[in-house]
């Protein structure tokens, strides 16, 4: 009988020290057309073509117009949007990108180590046209790459304003 009773105890003991599994839920991003949202670069996709945008810094604000609705119940991982800049972008007195530009980018499901999901939905920008030039880049709503975990959740999801 003690060695049943010792049995039960560890079971009871292992029970509430298990481990909680990930939710399979995802948080959804939704982002009507017509939203303005502010995108931070981050680094170039393809640094070595040694273009004007190389001359900026990392955290260079992208003021982008969402030009077609995102929506991650309808839209999958990899999801095309568009968008237009807002804002041109200079260094010193040279305008190198102008207010409406071409900008293009990716709904993207991201593995989030810190966040309680296990993944999140990203907007990422992804190249700016500019008079027919294309520039590569990457750039997204969090100011850093650092996962911004469950307590600091992207512009999108919280108050997107738009025109």
């Amino acid at each position: 009988m003690s060695r049943f009773a010792l049995v039960v105890l560890c079971v009871l003991a292992v029970i509430p020290g298990s481990a909680r599994g990930q939710s399979p839920a995802i948080e959804p991003v939704h982002v009507a057309a017509g939203t303005v949202l502010t995108f931070h670069i981050q680094t170039r996709l393809r640094p070595i073509g040694g273009d004007a945008l190389d001359a900026f810094p990392v955290g260079t604000v992208l003021r982008v117009k969402i030009l077609n609705a995102v929506d991650s119940r309808v839209n999958g991982d990899g999801a095309e949007f568009r968008g237009s800049m807002v804002s041109s972008l200079a260094l010193g007195n040279d305008v190198i990108v102008h207010p409406d530009a071409q900008v293009r980018g990716l709904l993207a499901l991201l593995r989030s180590r810190s966040h309680p999901e296990g993944f999140r939905y990203e907007l990422i920008v992804t190249g700016v046209t500019e008079n027919g030039k294309a520039y590569a880049l990457t750039a997204f709503l969090d100011p850093s790459l650092v996962d911004p975990g469950a307590s600091a959740p992207p512009v999108a999801r919280v108050a997107a304003k738009s025109n």
